[in-house]
């Protein structure tokens, strides 16, 4: 590890933008993606681990799904990741800040049946969208018009995949009654 630092920006800080927001607005807005980005991460190492234990009769369809999901997740960390160094704003990259920085519970580390899973996974993103929710109607009232944008087109996306965890749930199985005995 390289001994030299030169620190260009202090984590927690925030510097001047070249998108023109007043530094306070600035500072409320990336203290509420730095909570985005921090249950994004949360989000997204769930659902990679489910990826990898899912098992059952609709395993790969749930397989190419979760992934599908954390793939989305993980370009939306990066979105919100670029808009707060875009605000003037220092995003979360320790395990340790985005830990402390996320409003979701993660799982623990064991392994549930994948049933058990997608509806952890659908509780965590309901919670993601209530926040989202939040932070949109934040932004719009301090002017940042762009970031709430931004957060409204993610907001479909996790909606979208919210919807699509829900009709997993539904009791319609290709599994048969004589395979749960």
């Amino acid at each position: 590890m390289n001994t030299q630092k030169t620190v260009r920006q202090e984590a927690g800080t925030v510097g001047s933008n070249p998108v023109r927001l007043d530094e306070e607005k600035a500072r409320q807005v990336i203290e509420a993606l730095n909570a985005d980005l921090a249950d994004a991460y949360v989000l997204y190492h769930q659902l990679h681990k489910h990826h990898w234990n899912v098992e059952g009769a609709e395993f790969l369809d749930i397989h190419v799904f979760l992934q599908e999901a954390y793939e989305a997740v993980e370009a939306a960390a990066d979105e919100i990741a670029e808009r707060l160094q875009a605000l003037g704003g220092v995003p979360h990259a320790s395990m340790d800040a985005l830990s402390d920085a996320a409003t979701v519970e993660p799982e623990d580390e064991d392994v549930y049946d994948i049933r058990t899973s997608l509806a952890n996974d659908l509780e965590m993103y309901g919670d993601i969208i209530e926040s989202y929710r939040e932070h949109i109607e934040l932004a719009e009232g301090l002017g940042d018009h762009a970031t709430a944008q931004m957060l409204r087109e993610q907001l479909e996306g996790l909606e979208d995949h919210a919807h699509h965890f829900d009709h997993y749930l539904e009791d319609d199985s290709l599994v048969t009654e004589a395979a749960l005995e």
